[in-house]
């Protein structure tokens, strides 16, 4: 039961929890279906969607929740606190938002009102902050001096949640969307139930977190590399229904490899605690101070004089100072320019990205496009949306150690990749929905790795799941102004009065337009955040050298 209580039995759970909890990516697999049972225009449509999308990035409760049962004080104490409860609240929402829905697609109960389904709707997605917030912050406290990478591996699997969930489509639900959303309402949560009482809290650093870090991220490309093989293979070819079977059997098996760094993990870090050559500290926040000791080894003295000019600079640096303020509550974060910045950034990035995965179906069909290539949409989708999410926060937790680059950066790269896809998307040219696709969903993907980095960095980590979710809110806000005042809008006005449907490169171009302008945007705004925290990124780069 002692391997159980480890940080990397927690970080294997968390990992396939992430892995099956991603259905709000798959709302193209059964918004055609959502549709038609309820007799949705476009914009009705999109209008549902985008409370899924609030209750997805509204996580304000539950990062309150989570600071109440699983902070620093309460932690793994009592039966009462830690992650665990976070995320059984999240999963009563799950259930019940996913099994309503059912029910009304199913036609179990009648044809509910517009607000009904949006209600429903809202609490299919707002389990997901509750599964965020404890898995995330969690993930941060547990590697802090990591939490790029490990940021970037929780949020990855939850973009690669969708991929996986489609190949349980294909499989198991005969190709009815309906069956499909009472597998997410069931099969998911049973999951959930079992594993999340070893999702726990362990503030410790040691000295081999690194590398087995990098063990799970090998595991995730392998798993990311072998699923787009599969989905090409169906896209091309075909599967038989026996293929489909083994296939996912081997993807499950992959899913479990993590279990095994655990373990090896668990090992190591044994005989590191008998040698005692690598000892185990504490860490109460990302930005301790070092506790030095100039006589215990040749470099005491040059680190010595590196701290003492260090923290002279720091003292002098005003700019810094105010930048450096540990462990903000959300009302304090909400006062600081930077806050605004990351939000409005967000609206650009997380909006139009938002908006592009709740309408990929749509746009696919006004192209014509084949069902097995809309399904291939929605899967690539989802893999993209991973490679985004893990591939930043790897990369920007190395070129921060590295060379010392400020996470912002790579905001705004991302951000102006972003433009690029929406313009080649809404050039509407054949095969430019899986280019536009891959580059939005890269671009898209990244923001829910950097931003909870760049969150838990600038604000501190006590308060981070409020903070972080705050911020999100500029998702769904940035959503519904895309999905409903520019692409509905604008789509229903050229649209069929009979069957509410368009074809042609005309119906969502100048939306992609608009969007690629706003994403651009966003981009600019990012670089003013970079030259606002690039001295504050500097003095973290120096504070984890002195460490």
């Amino acid at each position: 039961m002692e391997f159980a209580n480890t940080k990397w039995v927690a970080a294997a759970a968390s990992i396939w929890i992430q892995s099956f909890s991603g259905a709000s990516y798959t709302f193209g697999i059964y918004s055609s279906v959502l549709k038609s049972s309820q007799s949705y225009d476009q914009s009705t449509l999109d209008t549902v969607s985008v409370y899924k999308d609030i209750g997805a990035n509204v996580g304000i409760l539950s990062g309150l929740f989570y600071t109440a049962v699983a902070s620093r004080k309460s932690g793994n104490g009592g039966f009462f606190s830690g992650p665990w409860l976070v995320i059984f609240v999240g999963l009563l929402q799950w259930f019940v938002g996913y099994g309503f829905i059912w029910m009304a697609t199913s036609g179990v109960i009648p044809r509910p009102p517009v607000a009904m389904m949006c209600l429903f709707m809202f609490f299919a997605g707002h389990c997901q902050p509750f599964f965020n917030t404890a898995i995330v912050v969690t993930a941060v406290r547990n590697f802090s001096d990591y939490g790029g990478t490990a940021v970037g591996i929780m949020k990855g699997y939850l973009g690669l949640s969708g991929a996986i969930l489609v190949q349980m489509y294909h499989i198991f639900c005969g190709g009815d969307p309906r069956n499909y959303i009472l597998l997410l309402a069931v099969v998911p949560s049973l999951l959930i139930l079992t594993l999340m009482p070893f999702v726990r809290t362990y503030d410790t650093v040691i000295a081999g977190d690194k590398k087995h870090l990098n063990g799970l991220s090998a595991i995730s490309l392998i798993i990311v590399t072998y699923l787009m093989v599969v989905i090409l293979v169906e896209n091309i070819i075909g599967m038989s229904m026996p293929m489909k079977i083994c296939s996912f059997t081997f993807l499950l098996l992959l899913l479990a490899s993590p279990l095994l760094v655990a373990v090896r993990a668990q090992r190591e870090e044994e005989h590191r605690f008998l040698s005692l050559d690598f000892p185990v500290t504490e860490r109460t926040t990302l930005l301790d101070s070092p506790k030095l000791n100039s006589s215990s080894g040749k470099l005491g003295p040059l680190v010595m004089l590196i701290e003492v000019k260090f923290l002279t600079h720091f003292n002098q640096s005003t700019d810094v100072k105010d930048v450096m303020t540990n462990d903000m509550n959300v009302l304090e974060a909400i006062c600081t320019t930077n806050f605004w910045l990351l939000f409005v950034a967000m609206i650009c990035g997380m909006g139009s990205g938002l908006a592009t995965i709740n309408n990929i179906r749509q746009m696919g069909e006004s192209l014509r496009y084949s069902t097995v290539q809309l399904n291939s949409l929605v899967s690539l989708w989802s893999i993209w949306n991973f490679l985004g999410r893990f591939g930043s926060g790897y990369i920007s937790d190395t070129y921060l150690h590295s060379h010392g680059w400020p996470r912002p950066v790579f905001m705004a790269i991302t951000l102006g990749l972003m433009a690029i896809g929406h313009i080649v998307m809404a050039s509407g040219l054949l095969g430019s929905l899986y280019i536009g696709s891959l580059l939005v969903g890269l671009a898209y993907g990244s923001q829910w790795s950097l931003m909870p980095t760049i969150t838990s960095e600038i604000f501190g980590v006590l308060h981070m799941g409020t903070i972080f979710y705050t911020i999100s809110i500029a998702s769904p806000v940035g959503s519904y102004f895309f999905s409903v005042k520019v692409i509905g809008y604008l789509y229903d006005k050229v649209a069929s009065e009979d069957d509410h449907s368009c074809y042609g490169n005309h119906c969502f171009r100048t939306s992609f337009l608009i969007m690629a302008a706003m994403a651009l945007l966003g981009s600019l705004v990012a670089l003013v955040l970079l030259l606002r925290t690039k001295k504050f990124y500097a003095t973290l780069v120096a504070k984890r050298i002195l460490k």
